[in-house]
């Protein structure tokens, strides 16, 4: 290859490595060291696996060198997974001290087809707490940094993914979104990421916040890339109740044809405007410009309902985290912590004392919230009505898709804000997710693209396409042919508008 093999897509680095001009050992090594390097300052991952990930290279080596046909086309790409996906051997955090060192018994669904498909597993991902979170402050392990700008966040829950992208520590990222954990991450970080119909990808090892709102996907720095890793890991799972028994969407195909030739694009009215950032606003109505030049029709929407998608959110998620974190009780894995000044202490208490200790402040408001939410006297009237905004709001995207092929909005309403700068104000931080959760709430997909660099602040900004369920391939259709204009008005990638990051030569220097 003529350029540095971290800077390089998915997809070229799999056409180099189907051709033999480069290993699988010198791919992973040289995203290793380029770990080495910059981690440091971003602090993408929790944990790195060189021993694993090049011993999985060098058996796709030997396979490729013995003629091995069955070789899979992604085969010795490497990739980053989200520390929220069980990995056998290798430490599962969720971010959280409460599973601090926890060595999961089994792979995920998800790592187990990276695995069959021989791409090397570089390490686990920073994320907040349980995936709680939009900006990786909540993580019990530190915060991930922007590559754009080291004093902002790289977004959440998903922040360790995104960056890990953005800072070409990892040509491809798996990461997991409740409500907007993969876009919203992406777009203030200048990458492409997918959440993919709820049932598209497994769910199984996936350690739960949401049951019925967390859906894994695909992160990188392309459309394209990001299908390819798409194909792997979707599919039907007999282990994961949830999972959808349908092929997965031609999403490939999609992202290489690039065409929305009279797709009609349809623009939310309750998703732009008032409250988005006034450079969001513009790049945003720049890129639905570039998809008319393209051959698409747009149309304006109305989804009167997705004023009260915060809110129901806010019920449902929590509800739902209560029940599943009430696992997590120091009796059976994790951290145990015994009561001060209580020589004998009952399970009641260790349990107590654990769950204050290894759970951060983040989580344990979502589990009070939620447990008040579902008691005695209060579920019809909190959980019950929330569900039944849920209904109204996914109502309201089946009129939509009525008029329109996909939807369309701003990802987030601003670009990356400062480290520390909402953390204390806790409606400004959930109101990062106000464009991305209805598409949770009704389990469609979406995906955030690239849509340029905000005037104001010269930092990354994101469009949201949005598609009916099963209908994945449409958002790599828009999505690429998005980028592929973009590409052309811009000379080229964002990501290659971004500043270098110090790297551990240059601090000892």
């Amino acid at each position: 290859m003529n350029h540095d093999i971290t800077r390089a897509s998915a997809a070229e680095l799999a056409d180099a490595l189907g051709r033999k001009e480069i290993s699988a050992v010198e791919v992973t090594q040289a995203h290793l060291d380029r770990i080495a390097a910059v981690d440091g300052a971003v602090h993408s991952y929790l944990h790195v696996d060189a021993h694993g990930a090049l011993e999985a290279a060098r058996e796709v080596d030997d396979r490729r060198a013995a003629g091995d046909d069955e070789l899979h086309v992604m085969a010795g790409v490497p990739i980053a997974v989200k520390d929220v996906m069980t990995t056998k051997g290798l430490p599962t955090t969720c971010g959280s001290r409460i599973l601090e060192g926890w060595i999961p018994p089994y792979d995920a669904t998800l790592v187990t087809k990276l695995r069959a498909a021989g791409m090397p597993i570089l390490g686990k991902t920073n994320m907040d707490e349980f995936a709680m979170g939009s900006s990786t402050e909540h993580s019990a392990y530190g915060p991930s940094r922007n590559p754009w700008d080291l004093d902002r966040i790289p977004g959440g829950s998903g922040g360790g993914s995104s960056s890990v992208i953005a800072s070409f520590q990892a040509p491809l990222a798996i990461g997991t979104d409740t409500g907007g954990s993969i876009r919203q991450p992406a777009a203030v970080t200048g990458t492409v990421g997918t959440k993919p119909t709820y049932g598209g990808v497994s769910r199984y090892g996936l350690v739960a916040l949401a049951s019925s709102l967390d859906q894994a996907g695909p992160c990188a720095r392309t459309v394209l890339d990001t299908a390819l890793l798409h194909a792997v890991i979707g599919g039907y799972d007999p282990r994961d109740s949830t999972s959808i028994h349908a092929p997965v969407p031609q999403v490939v195909r999609a992202a290489q044809r690039a065409d929305v030739s009279g797709m009609r694009i349809g623009v939310v009215k309750q998703l732009t405007g008032e409250g988005y950032q006034a450079g969001v606003q513009q790049r945003f109505d720049e890129a639905v410009a570039l998809l008319v030049d393209a051959g698409a029709q747009v149309v304006e929407v109305d989804c009167p309902n997705f004023q009260y998608a915060l809110a129901a959110y806010y019920l449902i998620l929590p509800s739902e985290a209560s029940s599943n974190l009430a696992k997590f009780d120091a009796m059976r894995y994790g951290l145990r912590v015994g009561p001060d000044g209580i020589p004998d202490p009952s399970a009641e208490q260790v349990m107590a004392a654990s769950r204050d200790a290894g759970f951060g402040d983040e989580v344990k408001r979502r589990i009070i919230l939620g447990t008040y939410a579902l008691s005695s006297g209060y579920y019809d009237a909190y959980y019950g009505q929330a569900q039944k905004v849920r209904r109204l709001i996914a109502q309201d995207f089946d009129r939509a898709f009525a008029q329109a092929d996909v939807l369309v909005s701003p990802t987030a309403p601003t670009t990356a804000f400062r480290v520390g700068e909402k953390l204390d104000d806790v409606m400004a931080m959930y109101l990062n997710d106000v464009a991305t959760i209805p598409a949770n709430l009704a389990g469609i997909p979406g995906m955030s693209v690239p849509s340029g660099l905000a005037p104001e602040d010269g930092l990354p900004t994101g469009l949201q396409i949005l598609a009916p369920a099963m209908a994945d391939d449409r958002l790599y259709a828009v999505g690429a042919a998005l980028e592929r204009a973009l590409h052309a008005k811009w000379g080229g990638p964002l990501l290659a508008n971004a500043p270098e990051l110090p790297t551990a030569a240059t601090k000892e220097a």
